[in-house]
Protein backbone atom coordinates (compact mmCIF):
# COMPACT_ATOMS: atom_id res chain seq x y z
CA UNK A 1 0.00 0.00 0.00
CA UNK A 2 0.83 3.56 -0.68
CA UNK A 3 3.39 5.49 1.71
CA UNK A 4 1.12 7.31 4.39
CA UNK A 5 3.74 9.81 5.96
CA UNK A 6 3.47 13.60 6.07
CA UNK A 7 4.54 15.73 2.95
CA UNK A 8 5.92 18.41 4.83
CA UNK A 9 9.58 19.60 4.67
CA UNK A 10 10.54 20.15 8.29
CA UNK A 11 9.37 18.55 11.71
CA UNK A 12 6.25 19.63 13.01
CA UNK A 13 7.23 21.81 16.39
CA UNK A 14 6.08 20.41 19.83
CA UNK A 15 5.33 23.71 21.15
CA UNK A 16 1.63 24.42 20.56
CA UNK A 17 1.52 27.54 18.44
CA UNK A 18 -0.69 30.62 18.72
CA UNK A 19 -3.23 29.05 16.04
CA UNK A 20 -3.36 26.06 13.27
CA UNK A 21 -5.18 27.36 9.63
CA UNK A 22 -6.58 24.20 7.88
CA UNK A 23 -6.97 24.60 4.60
CA UNK A 24 -8.65 22.26 1.50
CA UNK A 25 -7.83 22.85 -2.00
CA UNK A 26 -10.04 21.94 -4.43
CA UNK A 27 -13.16 24.00 -4.63
CA UNK A 28 -11.68 26.26 -1.42
CA UNK A 29 -7.92 27.47 -2.57
CA UNK A 30 -8.56 27.10 -6.80
CA UNK A 31 -12.45 27.04 -8.44
CA UNK A 32 -11.33 23.66 -9.90
CA UNK A 33 -11.00 19.75 -9.24
CA UNK A 34 -7.26 19.27 -9.31
CA UNK A 35 -7.38 15.58 -10.52
CA UNK A 36 -9.17 17.06 -13.58
CA UNK A 37 -6.71 19.77 -14.15
CA UNK A 38 -3.54 17.27 -13.97
CA UNK A 39 -5.34 14.92 -16.02
CA UNK A 40 -5.36 17.26 -18.90
CA UNK A 41 -1.66 18.71 -18.13
CA UNK A 42 -0.24 15.42 -18.47
CA UNK A 43 -2.18 14.19 -21.39
CA UNK A 44 -0.80 17.45 -22.97
CA UNK A 45 2.67 16.15 -22.65
CA UNK A 46 2.11 12.53 -23.00
CA UNK A 47 -1.04 12.50 -25.55
CA UNK A 48 -1.56 8.66 -25.58
CA UNK A 49 -2.72 8.45 -21.88
CA UNK A 50 -5.82 10.34 -23.18
CA UNK A 51 -6.76 6.90 -25.13
CA UNK A 52 -7.19 5.33 -21.63
CA UNK A 53 -10.57 8.09 -21.10
CA UNK A 54 -12.68 5.52 -22.27
CA UNK A 55 -12.16 3.11 -19.22
CA UNK A 56 -13.25 5.83 -16.48
CA UNK A 57 -16.38 7.01 -18.91
CA UNK A 58 -17.31 3.19 -18.60
CA UNK A 59 -17.25 2.82 -15.69
CA UNK A 60 -19.40 6.12 -14.59
CA UNK A 61 -22.82 4.50 -14.76
CA UNK A 62 -21.43 2.91 -12.10
CA UNK A 63 -20.13 5.17 -9.69
CA UNK A 64 -22.31 4.70 -6.62
CA UNK A 65 -21.92 0.88 -6.38
CA UNK A 66 -18.11 1.42 -6.87
CA UNK A 67 -17.55 4.33 -4.37
CA UNK A 68 -15.31 7.18 -4.61
CA UNK A 69 -11.76 5.41 -3.94
CA UNK A 70 -12.40 2.59 -6.36
CA UNK A 71 -13.68 5.49 -9.10
CA UNK A 72 -10.37 7.25 -8.04
CA UNK A 73 -8.43 4.25 -8.55
CA UNK A 74 -9.99 3.88 -12.38
CA UNK A 75 -9.68 7.80 -12.90
CA UNK A 76 -5.89 7.77 -12.39
CA UNK A 77 -5.65 4.51 -14.90
CA UNK A 78 -3.86 7.23 -17.46
CA UNK A 79 -1.03 7.22 -14.81
CA UNK A 80 -0.27 3.88 -15.87
CA UNK A 81 3.37 2.91 -15.82
CA UNK A 82 4.65 6.39 -15.16
CA UNK A 83 7.98 7.00 -14.36
CA UNK A 84 8.83 8.20 -10.78
CA UNK A 85 10.86 10.98 -11.78
CA UNK A 86 8.85 11.87 -14.57
CA UNK A 87 5.52 12.12 -12.35
CA UNK A 88 7.48 14.22 -9.87
CA UNK A 89 8.87 16.97 -12.72
CA UNK A 90 5.63 17.00 -14.00
CA UNK A 91 3.95 17.95 -10.14
CA UNK A 92 6.96 20.69 -9.83
CA UNK A 93 5.92 21.96 -13.27
CA UNK A 94 1.94 21.68 -12.76
CA UNK A 95 2.16 23.47 -9.19
CA UNK A 96 3.86 26.43 -10.88
CA UNK A 97 0.96 26.38 -13.49
CA UNK A 98 -1.57 26.39 -11.11
CA UNK A 99 -0.10 29.37 -9.49
CA UNK A 100 -2.08 32.12 -11.21
CA UNK A 101 -5.81 30.30 -10.27
CA UNK A 102 -5.48 30.40 -6.96
CA UNK A 103 -8.16 32.56 -5.28
CA UNK A 104 -7.17 35.84 -4.69
CA UNK A 105 -9.29 36.34 -1.38
CA UNK A 106 -7.92 33.16 0.11
CA UNK A 107 -4.32 33.43 -0.64
CA UNK A 108 -4.98 36.05 1.36
CA UNK A 109 -6.04 34.88 4.00
CA UNK A 110 -3.30 32.12 4.14
CA UNK A 111 -0.49 35.21 4.25
CA UNK A 112 -2.33 37.03 6.57
CA UNK A 113 -2.76 33.47 9.23
CA UNK A 114 1.29 33.28 8.20
CA UNK A 115 2.16 36.89 9.69
CA UNK A 116 0.08 35.97 12.76
CA UNK A 117 2.34 32.85 13.43
CA UNK A 118 -0.44 29.91 12.70
CA UNK A 119 1.00 26.80 11.79
CA UNK A 120 -1.13 26.54 8.18
CA UNK A 121 -1.90 23.20 6.82
CA UNK A 122 -2.61 22.15 3.37
CA UNK A 123 -5.45 18.74 3.62
CA UNK A 124 -6.65 17.58 -0.04
CA UNK A 125 -8.31 14.55 -1.32
CA UNK A 126 -5.83 15.17 -4.42
CA UNK A 127 -2.93 12.81 -5.13
CA UNK A 128 -0.27 13.77 -2.96
CA UNK A 129 2.51 13.87 -5.66
CA UNK A 130 1.25 17.24 -6.41
CA UNK A 131 -0.81 18.69 -3.35
CA UNK A 132 2.79 18.77 -1.73
CA UNK A 133 4.07 20.96 -4.88
CA UNK A 134 1.69 23.34 -4.62
CA UNK A 135 2.08 23.28 -0.63
CA UNK A 136 5.50 24.02 -1.05
CA UNK A 137 4.92 26.89 -3.48
CA UNK A 138 2.38 28.48 -1.21
CA UNK A 139 4.30 28.17 2.06
CA UNK A 140 1.89 25.73 4.14
CA UNK A 141 3.48 24.03 7.22
CA UNK A 142 2.30 20.82 6.75
CA UNK A 143 0.66 18.94 3.42
CA UNK A 144 -1.56 16.21 3.58
CA UNK A 145 -2.81 14.63 0.09
CA UNK A 146 -4.38 10.90 -0.94
CA UNK A 147 -1.05 8.55 -1.16
CA UNK A 148 -1.07 6.79 -4.25
CA UNK A 149 1.21 3.81 -5.34
CA UNK A 150 1.86 5.04 -9.05
CA UNK A 151 2.54 1.82 -11.29
CA UNK A 152 -0.59 -0.55 -11.43
CA UNK A 153 -3.00 0.12 -14.21
CA UNK A 154 -5.69 0.66 -10.72
CA UNK A 155 -3.37 2.07 -8.44
CA UNK A 156 -3.47 1.39 -4.83
CA UNK A 157 -4.48 4.38 -2.95
CA UNK A 158 -5.48 5.83 0.84
CA UNK A 159 -8.46 8.59 -0.22
CA UNK A 160 -7.58 11.43 1.85
CA UNK A 161 -11.36 12.55 2.63
CA UNK A 162 -13.66 12.92 4.83
CA UNK A 163 -13.11 11.96 8.63
CA UNK A 164 -9.79 10.46 6.91
CA UNK A 165 -8.57 14.03 7.09
CA UNK A 166 -8.87 13.96 11.03
CA UNK A 167 -7.55 10.31 11.37
CA UNK A 168 -4.07 11.68 9.82
CA UNK A 169 -4.40 14.67 12.03
CA UNK A 170 -4.46 13.33 15.35
CA UNK A 171 -1.87 11.13 14.30
CA UNK A 172 0.42 13.69 13.32
CA UNK A 173 0.01 16.17 15.44
CA UNK A 174 1.21 17.07 18.92
CA UNK A 175 -1.33 15.79 21.81
CA UNK A 176 -0.52 19.55 23.50
CA UNK A 177 -2.33 21.23 20.08
CA UNK A 178 -5.97 19.40 21.10
CA UNK A 179 -8.55 20.55 23.73
CA UNK A 180 -10.96 18.06 24.30
CA UNK A 181 -11.13 16.68 21.04
CA UNK A 182 -10.55 20.24 18.82
CA UNK A 183 -7.50 21.97 17.45
CA UNK A 184 -6.69 24.72 19.93
CA UNK A 185 -7.41 28.22 18.11
CA UNK A 186 -7.92 26.50 14.67
CA UNK A 187 -10.04 28.00 11.60
CA UNK A 188 -11.04 25.23 8.75
CA UNK A 189 -11.26 26.77 5.58
CA UNK A 190 -13.63 24.34 2.89
CA UNK A 191 -16.14 24.36 0.21
CA UNK A 192 -17.65 21.31 0.81
CA UNK A 193 -20.45 18.93 2.90
CA UNK A 194 -17.53 16.67 2.58
CA UNK A 195 -15.20 18.39 5.00
CA UNK A 196 -18.00 18.60 7.80
CA UNK A 197 -15.37 16.22 9.83
CA UNK A 198 -12.33 18.74 9.36
CA UNK A 199 -14.74 21.37 10.39
CA UNK A 200 -15.87 19.14 13.55
CA UNK A 201 -12.21 20.12 14.96
CA UNK A 202 -12.01 23.67 14.18
CA UNK A 203 -13.53 26.75 16.22
CA UNK A 204 -13.62 28.79 13.53
CA UNK A 205 -14.85 28.32 9.88
CA UNK A 206 -14.33 29.95 7.09
CA UNK A 207 -16.95 28.65 3.62
CA UNK A 208 -15.94 29.22 -0.05
CA UNK A 209 -18.62 29.06 -2.55
CA UNK A 210 -20.35 26.83 -0.54
CA UNK A 211 -23.75 25.16 -1.99
CA UNK A 212 -26.94 25.66 -0.97
CA UNK A 213 -26.94 23.21 1.94
CA UNK A 214 -23.44 24.48 3.44
CA UNK A 215 -24.57 27.67 2.64
CA UNK A 216 -27.59 26.96 5.72
CA UNK A 217 -24.65 25.26 8.16
CA UNK A 218 -22.46 28.34 7.82
CA UNK A 219 -25.04 31.17 8.60
CA UNK A 220 -26.40 28.67 11.35
CA UNK A 221 -22.90 28.64 12.67
CA UNK A 222 -21.84 31.67 12.12
CA UNK A 223 -19.09 30.91 9.66
CA UNK A 224 -17.24 33.54 7.37
CA UNK A 225 -19.04 33.04 3.96
CA UNK A 226 -16.65 34.55 0.92
CA UNK A 227 -17.49 33.89 -2.92
CA UNK A 228 -14.51 34.54 -5.00
CA UNK A 229 -15.27 34.73 -8.90
CA UNK A 230 -15.17 31.19 -10.79
CA UNK A 231 -13.50 30.95 -14.31
CA UNK A 232 -16.77 30.22 -16.38
CA UNK A 233 -20.36 31.60 -16.56
CA UNK A 234 -23.35 29.64 -15.94
CA UNK A 235 -23.25 25.43 -16.28
CA UNK A 236 -22.76 25.15 -19.93
CA UNK A 237 -20.03 27.45 -19.66
CA UNK A 238 -18.60 25.16 -16.85
CA UNK A 239 -19.35 21.54 -18.75
CA UNK A 240 -17.69 22.81 -22.00
CA UNK A 241 -14.93 23.54 -19.82
CA UNK A 242 -14.96 20.20 -18.31
CA UNK A 243 -15.46 18.52 -21.76
CA UNK A 244 -12.24 20.36 -23.34
CA UNK A 245 -10.12 19.80 -19.89
CA UNK A 246 -11.38 15.83 -20.01
CA UNK A 247 -10.78 15.57 -24.03
CA UNK A 248 -7.39 17.03 -23.67
CA UNK A 249 -8.11 20.53 -25.77
CA UNK A 250 -5.01 22.74 -25.64
CA UNK A 251 -4.40 25.59 -24.32
CA UNK A 252 -7.37 25.69 -22.11
CA UNK A 253 -7.27 28.33 -19.19
CA UNK A 254 -7.83 27.15 -15.90
CA UNK A 255 -8.04 31.12 -14.16
CA UNK A 256 -9.66 33.01 -17.47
Amino acid sequence: MPDTTDATAEPIPAERPPGVDLFDMDGTLIAWDCQLLFRHFVVRRSWWRGFLLPVFLLCLPFAKVLGTERMKRVFLCYLWRVDAEKLAGWSREFAEELMPAIYPEVKGMLDEAKARGHFTILASASPECYVAEVGRLLGFDLVLGTAVEFGPFFPPLVNHKGGVKVERLRELLPADWWDGGMLANCTGYTDSRADLPMLAVCGDAVTVNPGEALTALAEENGWVIVRPERPWKGRAGFGMRVLGLLLGVPKMSYHS
